[in-house]
């Protein structure tokens, strides 16, 4: 059943995804504006229209758009749906009304005269729960004072930024733990934004180090608090959000994938020096590092022109066999991979101290930072330290036809 609202009437939506559709007797567009409390968009990537057609818990295909209240930031109060006439000297007091449908309800935008353009809906937090409002505000100055007006930038010449990703596992996390995710997949974004490589699918690859040296790191948690803040680089570059987990020391395992909505579990679950954990002999793995197998495991799963990965390695150092490994990477620089190396703690790194310098390979295909505390980097340096590096990489890889 169907609830006609008339302008200024709300009512409640039902939880889950909904749709808004609209008809109309007149060529229209439909966009949508994410606003916060203060009725502006946070950037240019919270307008939802053809040329950008999602954002995150909001998507417009076919002219109707799609908003899952779930996976909408929870700094965006209002998502607001707009209609603009194809023909800007066109006037909606021309034509029949256009009516919006929103999942329960529908509106027929009337009273309109010399306006071109049209809030039509707007769909609100309300607590916990969404509304939806028939607004019916129409804007006769046309389609570039609506957006002035919402804080959306209409005279740059740089593009609009890609819409931060989201997964639908993001649903299952707390109201806290999606805010604290929104915010470090906008950061990621940023990164990748700003070095034209926000369009890029990778496979993101996470390697842990779980020597005997690595305990403090293990009973403090630092290493669950580094797979946490390795998700959001896997949302936004990997086709299904999810992180290919391995541990290593002289030998390694490959782990189940890690996904958004369960990596807290995961964590719990694996991360781990000694003893039997979902179903791994920790203990079998060693106490001491050798790098060769894990980087040839690896490299083996790579294929020439094939698509890019990504690899986080973190580890506390110790590379002992350094001509081996030097080799190894001058190899693995012709396969679609870039090695981000990232020490952890105090210590003597070597060998990954001189990646950048290594000679005898096609691209640069590894970087290195070290973190004396990972806990004392925010996730804006964080990112962009983890991240610099991989864009260049790629653009090379593409120009060598390394990956496609």
């Amino acid at each position: 059943m169907t609830t006609a609202l008339v302008k200024g009437q709300n009512g409640a939506l039902a939880a889950g995804p909904v749709t808004v559709t609209i008809r109309s007797a007149v060529a229209a567009d439909v966009a949508a504006l994410l606003v916060t409390v203060d009725g502006k968009v946070r950037s240019d990537a919270d307008f939802v229209f053809f040329n950008q057609p999602q954002a995150p818990g909001v998507s417009l295909r076919d002219g109707a758009l799609t908003i899952d209240p779930a996976l909408v930031p929870a700094a965006i109060a209002q998502v607001r749906v707009v209609l603009t006439l194809d023909d800007p000297a066109g006037r909606f007091g021309d034509h029949p009304a256009p009516v919006a449908s929103v999942t329960g309800y529908e509106y027929v935008v009337d009273g309109l005269s010399t306006e071109s353009v049209v809030i039509a809906l707007e769909l609100y937090r309300r607590g916990a729960d969404w509304k939806v409002r028939a607004v019916g505000q129409g804007y006769a100055g046309g389609f570039a004072d609506l957006v002035t007006d919402h804080g959306v930038s209409v005279d740059s010449d740089e593009p609009a930024p890609p819409a931060v990703r989201s997964v639908p596992g993001e649903a299952k996390l707390s109201l806290e733990k999606r805010q604290k995710l929104d915010l470090r997949k906008r950061e990621v974004s940023t990164v990748l934004h700003a070095k034209q490589a926000g369009d890029v699918r990778a496979r993101v690859v996470l390697v842990i180090d779980k020597t005997g040296s690595m305990a403090k790191q293990y009973h403090r948690k630092v290493v669950h608090r580094v797979v946490e803040r390795m998700v959001p680089i896997a949302i936004q570059l990997d086709d299904d959000g999810t992180l290919e987990p391995y541990l290593y020391a002289l030998k390694h395992t490959r782990l189940p994938e890690i996904t958004v909505e369960h990596a807290e579990q995961w964590c719990e679950t694996f991360l781990h020096l000694n003893g039997v954990h979902g179903g791994i002999d920790y203990g079998a793995l060693g106490a001491r590092n050798e790098e060769l197998p894990i980087i040839g495991d690896i490299v083996s799963t790579l294929r020439p022109g094939g698509p890019p990965t990504l690899v986080l390695f973190f580890t506390d150092g110790g590379f002992a066999k350094k001509r081996e490994i030097a080799e190894l990477m001058r190899t693995a620089a012709q396969l679609p991979a870039f090695w981000q190396f990232v020490g952890l703690g105090k210590a003597n790194y070597g060998l990954l101290r001189s990646l950048d310098e290594m000679d005898g390979r096609v691209v640069d295909n590894a970087g290195f930072f070290a973190l004396d505390d990972i806990d004392k980097v925010d996730d804006a340096e964080l990112y962009a330290r983890l991240l610099g590096e991989f864009p260049e990489w790629l653009r090379a890889a593409r120009a060598a036809g390394i990956t496609r």
